[in-house]
Formats: structure tokens, C-alpha cells, sequence
């Protein structure tokens, strides 16, 4: 059996899958770090490819990301170590096979461009990818299959870091859910202004998205994806779905087009 092996190089997380008929078959979560060369990644890549050697093939390679200086060094890693591979890296001329109607498609991110593809082949309806990441992120794909555009808002993450900052009596502190939203001490006033805020937030742009699209929450998919989406979508009540892989599914489905197409 074989399988895609499909990066996304995030600025804070580099997630990696194999994705077989938009299965995630088995995905591992790495830090990003922009220090780190070709070597490393390579050894990296091979001691998470031994450790799943009981599984599927690599069949190719599909990568999309956010941070170029990472990228050069995955295009040297890929070179050397998968050279016979086909690889896809998701730019530019690469056949995606959904409409980008926005001023730039250039400025649209990789990764939004890839959600907004899984999102047109699993959906029928309008349908918002939520991506939980180093910014939150809503993309946006109508009734048609077209990306339309989206909203990018800061993440939860940079969010605590620039609190922990600029605040002089505030600090770090889990993101996790506080016993309620009225805090009685200032960790859990940070953590309630996280979680419950971000839910608001996210619940607030979803139902403006919607009234301008001219459809309803019953009439359409809200998806949430992203690495910090398991702390934050239990209190949102216009999220319809929680799908982790959705970038991975929608990388194996660029390489489909660009590799077997």
C-alpha cells in the first residue's frame, strides 16, 4: 500500500501526513524552526518515516507553506533524500483546480488555498475553514466551488505571547478552558478571555460571513481545522465540524492533480 506524504510548514508548527484516498492514515506535529538546515529536516523526516515503516509507502511528496526560508531547505531535503519521488510544492502554476476570486491569488497563503480546495471537494454547500494557527484564519468557498476571499485575525498563541508582553503584571499561562467565564484569579481571567473570547469572536465573524454570503448556518459548513481548534471549539456554537486533516486531505488532492492528472 502506498500513500502521499503532505507537509504543511506553518510559522509556529510543521504538521506531516500520509494521506491515502483523503484518509490520514498517520500525521506527526513538528516544531518550526527557520535555523533548521536540509540535514536536519532530513534526519527528522527519516526517524518519523522508520518509525512508521510497518505502514504505507511514500508514493510522493506534497508540500505547501508559509515560511519561505523553511521551504528552501525542505526543496534541498526533498532533492537529496526523495529525489525519486514526485513532489508537488504547492505555488504559483500549480494546478489546484478551484477558482480564486480575490484581488491577488498571489497574497493567498498555501495553506488557506489548500483548506479552501478540501473544502470544495467534501462540501456541496458555502462552507468557512476555520484554521486555528498562528493567526486564526476563515476562508471562504461558495456555493460554487469558488474560493471568495476570507478574514485573518490573530491567533491564540501570539495573542497570550503579546499579552505576556506588554502586560507587566500578566504572564504565560495554559490555554485551556476555566472553570467559568467569570474568572476569580488572573490565570483563569486569561484563559476565560482566550477561550471564551475566541469562541465570541469566532461566532461573531461566522454569522456576519454568512449574512453576506445570504445564507443561513443550517444552509451551509463551518469547519474548524488548525493545531489550537481543541481548545476553542467546544465553546463555539456556529462550528458544524471539527476536521483535523483537512489541510493533509487537501494537499493529497493537489498532488492528484498535479502528479496523476
Amino acid at each position: 500500500m502506498t500513500a502521499v506524504l503532505c507537509v504543511d510548514i506553518g510559522n509556529t508548527y510543521t504538521v506531516l501526513g500520509l494521506v491515502r484516498d483523503g484518509e490520514v492514515l498517520k500525521d506527526w506535529r513538528l516544531a518550526t524552526d527557520e535555523r533548521r538546515t536540509a540535514d536536519e529536516w532530513g534526519a527528522l523526516l527519516g526517524g518519523l518515516l522508520r518509525e512508521g515503516s510497518d505502514g504505507p509507502q511514500v508514493e510522493g511528496v506534497c508540500v505547501c507553506a508559509t515560511v519561505p526560508a523553511v521551504l528552501v531547505e525542505w526543496r534541498r531535503m526533498l532533492s537529496r533524500r526523495l529525489g525519486d519521488l514526485p513532489a508537488v510544492v504547492v505555488e504559483p502554476g500549480i494546478r489546484t483546480g478551484i477558482p480564486v476570486r480575490v484581488d491577488n491569488p498571489k497574497e493567498v497563503g498555501a495553506d488557506r488555498i489548500v483548506n479552501a480546495l478540501a473544502a470544495a471537494h467534501f462540501y456541496d454547500e458555502p462552507t468557512i475553514v476555520v484554521g486555528f494557527g498562528t493567526a486564526t484564519t476563515y476562508d471562504v468557498v461558495d456555493a460554487q466551488g469558488s474560493y471568495v476571499g476570507g478574514v485573518i485575525a490573530p491567533g491564540l498563541e501570539i495573542s497570550l505571547e503579546a499579552l505576556g508582553r506588554r502586560g507587566a503584571q500578566l504572564r504565560q499561562v495554559e490555554i485551556t478552558r476555566p472553570r467559568q467565564v467569570i474568572a476569580k484569579n488572573t490565570v483563569e481571567a486569561l484563559q476565560s478571555g482566550l477561550v471564551h473570547g475566541f469562541a465570541a469572536q469566532v461566532d461573531g465573524l461566522v454569522a456576519r460571513i454568512l449574512a453576506e454570503l445570504g445564507t443561513q448556518l443550517d444552509e451551509a459548513n463551518v469547519v474548524a481545522t488548525g493545531s489550537m481548534a481543541p481548545e476553542v471549539v467546544a465553546e463555539c456554537g456556529n462550528i458544524t465540524e471539527h476536521r483535523p486533516g483537512l489541510t493533509l486531505q487537501g494537499l493529497e488532492l493537489v498532488f492528484d492533480r498535479n502528479v496523476e492528472g
